[in-house]
C-alpha cells in the first residue's frame, strides 16, 4: 500500500493487486485499514480482490488513446457511489459536480 497526501490534504491509498493469487491475500496488505471515510482508495486490478471490492464506488478505467501519449478515461458510478467533492470535479473537468 502506497499512501500519499493530495494538495488539499486528503490521503490517497494506492494498491496494485496484479500479483495477488487469491482475493484473501488482500488482508496481508492491510485491507481492513483502508478508507476511513476521508481517505481515497485507488485499486489497480480490482477484480483480483473479488467480492471484497466495495459495491458502492467509482470505477475509473484508463485506455490507450488515439496517440501513444494519450489516454481515454471513463468514470462510472457503481452502486450508491459517494459524491465527488465539488472542488475535485472543478479541477478535473472545469465544471460543477453533479
Amino acid at each position: 500500500v502506497f499512501r500519499y497526501q493530495t494538495a488539499s490534504g486528503r490521503t490517497v491509498a494506492h494498491l496494485d493487486l496484479y500479483r495477488l493469487n487469491d482475493p484473501e491475500d488482500v488482508w496481508e496488505l492491510g485491507w481492513e485499514e483502508l478508507s476511513d471515510g476521508e481517505e481515497i482508495t485507488l485499486l489497480e486490478w480490482p477484480e483480483r480482490a473479488g467480492e471484497l471490492v466495495p459495491g458502492d464506488r467509482w470505477d475509473v478505467t484508463l485506455r490507450h488513446g488515439a496517440l501513444p501519449e494519450l489516454r481515454a478515461v471513463t468514470i462510472e458510478a457503481v452502486g450508491d457511489a459517494p459524491p465527488i467533492p465539488a472542488a475535485l470535479a472543478e479541477r478535473a473537468w472545469g465544471a460543477e459536480a453533479q
